[in-house]
């Protein structure tokens, strides 16, 4: 396998030139390590929920949150390296939009394990078929007295 040693003159030539010689099951790794970071902050996923709804702006993305646009667009550009959100320029202005697609590939990799939380649930199910049948519920209000026989004072 080639490796590329940190030579800032071939910038991004030489790192486009050893992306053809790399293992196609290496770079999905990487892609999927991509989404799982980006998903991982609550910021960049509230932002996803957001452009869910519909495209935005960078600066309505930011306006619901107490950081500066910055810090924001930081957010942004992780969620664009990781595929999740592509980016419209227009001058100054970017507006975002979702593209889900790298969402698909990692929840194929999330249910490839599901079997192991079924079966925590197939266990549950087999525990509270077990359990005895529950009595039935007696009324909660006190039986009134019977007149008879008994006198008030």
């Amino acid at each position: 396998m080639l490796r590329a040693e940190c030579n800032p003159c071939l910038g991004d030539a030489m790192t486009l030139a050893l992306a053809g010689s790399r293992d196609p099951a290496a770079e999905q790794e990487e892609a999927l390590d991509r989404v799982f970071f980006a998903l991982s902050d609550p910021v960049r996923r509230q932002i996803l929920r957001r452009l869910d709804e519909s495209p935005a702006l960078v600066s309505e993305l930011a306006a619901p949150f107490a950081m500066s646009l910055q810090a924001v667009s930081r957010h942004i550009q992780v969620l664009v390296r990781a595929g999740l959100v592509a980016q419209e320029r227009t001058g100054r202005i970017a507006r975002c939009n979702l593209d889900a697609e790298p969402l698909f590939d990692a929840a194929v990799w999330l249910n490839h394990y599901t079997h192991y939380w079924q079966k925590s649930f197939d266990d549950l199910t087999a525990i509270v078929k077990a359990l005895p049948a529950p009595k039935a519920k007696q009324s909660a209000r006190p039986k009134a007295a019977s007149k008879t026989g008994k006198k008030r004072k």
